[in-house]
């Protein structure tokens, strides 16, 4: 079996601003604390993904041959990111209930 190679991660400043959103309605929503949990749980992911970038399927309004965009499933959100030749670059953070459209645009993102 094919060891998978470690890469770096690199974030987009849409994935900040989106995360940034994503706390404040949580905290609005459910509390500070609540909303704490929550980022926490999505920083742990981003930061295991130099490992673990392949175990993510690909993301279905995003497909490659290569499948170089997948997407993480966490509750209602989506974390899309794609994989490049030397880095894993995490484009965006989105409800799940975001119009296919605001997905699709991620494939021309750039960093």
């Amino acid at each position: 079996m094919e060891e998978t190679k470690e890469l770096q991660v690199r974030l987009s400043k849409e994935f900040n601003l989106d995360l940034d959103d994503i706390f404040q309605h949580g905290v609005d929503t459910f509390g500070i604390r609540q909303a704490e949990i929550y980022e926490n749980e999505v920083w742990q992911l981003i930061e295991r993904l130099s490992l673990s970038y392949l175990l993510f399927p690909e993301c279905r309004y995003l497909p490659t041959k290569s499948k170089m965009y997948r997407w993480i499933i966490l509750d209602a959100h989506l974390i899309i990111y794609r994989i490049a030749e030397n880095e894993v670059q995490v484009l965006r953070i989105l409800h799940s209930k975001r119009s296919v459209n605001k997905i699709k645009a991620s494939r021309k993102m750039r960093l």
